[in-house]
């Protein structure tokens, strides 16, 4: 199961992917949750503390390892196309809570086009976790579409969109939507965080169809409290834990039809 959570800034991806994560390793399945937002926070959000996480440098910014699996460096401009990353994910990540954590971070560029050795490390590093098959491989995309435009989430079964009820998020949806569906990804499904009351549930399902709607996740004081703790919100907000419960039980429905 391999699935890309998306969205604007600020909907609440972070919080629904991590709590997803520990759901699925609280089954005891192998999970890795990777973090390709330049903003991360996914950790924290895990129940990493932060000592922990001031310690993890984001594989696109190990310049070292970059030069040696690519063969590029300022003499060279000439790289490798397909670096060898197999042990990456194992090397490289660590453990809380039954989930294993791989920071990547992202591909500060100008260009949705880039073709750098960046780029081609975190591609081939997201492709390869595609083909870890016995794993939960969720990824915490960084907001917005660049990710889209640079063909980094191919092969994903699925992107889960966290919108929030407003007309912003419902075109990030549909944009999103439109993209998944260029790189041959069908499943584009939507999560609405921060729902207050039924008006809000009402304008979602008016703007969402019914198919591609996961469920709610209301309104919640105790995930910002967690956040202001600094911990996970699986560990605090046992209303939060229970609607994602029920979201997960419909994500895991999806994919046991064998629909891509």
């Amino acid at each position: 199961m391999k699935i890309a959570v998306t969205g604007k800034g600020g909907v609440g991806k972070t919080t629904f992917a991590a709590t997803l994560a520990r759901l699925y390793a609280q089954e005891g399945r192998h999970v890795l949750a990777a973090d390709v937002d330049p903003d991360a926070n996914l950790g924290l959000a895990l129940g990493f503390s932060e000592e922990e996480l001031d310690s993890i440098v984001p594989i696109t910014r190990m310049r070292k390892l970059i030069q040696e699996r690519t063969g590029a460096n300022d003499q060279n401009q000439f790289y490798k196309l397909n670096p060898k990353v197999d042990d990456i994910p194992d090397t490289y990540s660590k453990t809380c809570n039954g989930v294993k954590l791989l920071v990547l971070g992202t591909v500060e560029t100008a260009g949705s086009g880039c073709v750098c050795p960046e780029h081609v490390m975190l591609k081939r590093i997201i492709n390869h976790l595609v083909l870890r098959s016995n794993d939960v491989v969720i990824l915490d995309m960084e907001a917005g579409l660049e990710h889209l435009g640079r063909g980094t989430t191919e092969g994903m079964d699925q992107f889960i969109v966290v919108i929030e009820p407003g007309a912003r998020s419902i075109q990030t949806y549909k944009n999103v939507k439109r993209l998944a569906a260029e790189l041959g990804v069908r499943q584009v499904r939507v999560v609405a965080n921060k729902v207050r009351n039924e008006d809000d549930e009402a304008f979602i399902r008016s703007k969402i169809p019914q198919e591609d709607l996961l469920g709610f996740i209301h309104y919640n004081s105790e995930i910002i409290d967690a956040d202001r703790q600094g911990k996970s919100p699986f560990d605090v907000s046992p209303n939060a834990r229970a609607e994602i419960s029920i979201i997960k039980s419909r994500i895991d429905a999806d994919l046991s039809k064998g629909g891509k």
